[in-house]
């Protein structure tokens, strides 16, 4: 399998990834590329496009819809979206968010968080390091309602 047709289908898994919520709570997972195109009026224009086909160096964005199919409130849930190993993290402009660099295990505001460099010393986390995101409700979320949280990557 090539490269490029593997990193295609890792983007494809990430609607069935690790995202965890309330029982309630419904996910649905999509991933674009990030396109600038110059417009009509020869400004620069941001599309979003389904991916077909991924290079490294593209950008891409990640949604995560949630909705509370229950009947009652969904108090105090979170979702943690693992990265595919192929797509370095950019950023998220959810303030809510924690990072894990490490796999999941160790949680925190990425300036906090730190990564064992090359030469075995310690050096404070960068966002390409970051190998999951997760999101803390501590507002219940009512019955029927919904949201939506998103991050960047580029394909590495």
């Amino acid at each position: 399998m090539n490269l490029f047709r593997g990193i295609a289908i890792l983007i494809a898994l990430i609607g069935a990834s690790a995202a965890q919520a309330a029982d309630s709570v419904m996910l649905a997972s999509e991933v674009f590329v990030e396109k600038i195109v110059t417009g009509s009026d020869g400004r620069p224009q941001v599309l979003l496009q389904h991916p077909k086909r991924v290079m490294p160096g593209d950008d891409l964005v990640f949604i995560l819809k949630y909705r509370n199919a229950g009947q009652a409130a969904a108090k105090s849930f979170s979702v943690t979206n693992p990265l595919p190993r192929a797509v370095s993290f950019r950023e998220t402009t959810e303030k809510s968010a924690v990072y894990s660099v490490d796999g999941g295990r160790i949680w925190g505001a990425l300036p906090a968080l730190q990564v064992r460099a090359d030469d075995g010393r310690l050096r404070l986390a960068r966002p390409d390091d970051v190998t999951h995101v997760r999101w803390t409700f501590r507002q219940p979320l009512p019955a029927g309602a919904s949201g939506r949280l998103s991050f960047r990557g580029t394909v590495r």
